[in-house]
């Protein structure tokens, strides 16, 4: 299959392209701005990953950064797309469970409604434009990622040598819903997507959300320490600003369309998932 790849040198680009490696991939890179057509030409497959990071202080422009190579990247692609005498026939565009927004104990699936804030309203722009793919016969799915876990990168590298010392801990109240994935499980996802009639919006988490306090305990024993030293949610806001609002936002999601779809989850729980990577 030819594919072509953006975000090819991005944290999950990096695994997704090794695990194609029996494809024809064109690789684009992890910021794209305008889309020539040519690079496009006789591609089969589009996985689209590009985009400013979200773990970052969110100043003005870093708001705009973020909004701007998501909505318009993905506009941008979209008309590429849209110029060939024959598009792609599957785009899988990454999203985020952001969609949802703070949502406290709501169990969310792919037919809930969006949230409010920032990052939801990116996310339902950022759908918007790809959806619009779908008038070319294009297959489109919205892969809605949460939390990915990988000891080598994400999240959880940044979470490593504080726990490590024993000076981890929950976030907040503790109380807040985490959905996450194992990296191996997201990459398998992808590529059930692209080879199976999968449509819409997926979820790309693991059955088994966890609260932040559950997820931290896995986190902790999975490393034979203690994790007694919580984050208040004043010293999360006073590090990072509003992107605090992200940290410690519940959300309690769940994949009904991968379920649905067939696909199997090799790592269902947090106990697991630190297992196989710690």
């Amino acid at each position: 299959m030819n594919i072509t790849l953006s975000g090819a040198s991005g944290f999950i680009g990096t695994r997704l392209r090794a695990e194609l490696a029996g494809h024809n991939i064109r690789a684009v890179g992890h910021k794209t701005g305008g889309w020539d057509p040519a690079v496009l030409r006789e591609s089969d497959a589009v996985i689209h990953l590009a985009g400013e990071p979200v773990g970052q202080r969110w100043t003005s422009a870093a708001k705009e950064r973020i909004r701007e190579s998501r909505v318009q990247g993905t506009r941008r692609l979209v008309e590429a797309m849209a110029s060939l005498p024959q598009p792609p026939r599957v785009l899988i565009c990454a999203s985020a469970i952001g969609y949802y927004g703070a949502r406290g104990d709501e169990v969310l699936t792919e037919t809930s409604a969006p949230g409010r804030g920032f990052l939801s309203e990116v996310c339902v722009a950022w759908e918007r434009e790809a959806q619009a793919a779908e008038s070319l016969g294009t297959r489109v799915v919205r892969m809605r990622t949460g939390l990915v876990l990988d000891r080598n990168g994400g999240a959880l590298a940044r979470m490593l040598p504080p726990f490590r010392l024993g000076l981890g801990g929950p976030l907040g109240s503790g109380r807040q819903w985490m959905s996450w994935i194992h990296i191996q499980d997201l990459v398998a996802l992808f590529l059930y997507a692209l080879e199976h009639p999968l449509s819409g919006p997926v979820n790309g988490v693991a059955p088994e959300p966890a609260t932040n306090v559950e997820f931290t305990r896995a986190l902790a024993s999975a490393l034979h320490r203690p994790a007694i030293f919580p984050m208040p949610s004043a010293a999360l806001q006073l590090m990072f600003g509003e992107m605090s609002e992200m940290l410690l936002a519940s959300q309690r999601v769940l994949p009904r369309a991968a379920e649905a779809g067939g696909f199997t989850f090799r790592y269902p729980n947090i106990r697991q998932a630190f297992a196989a990577l710690l």
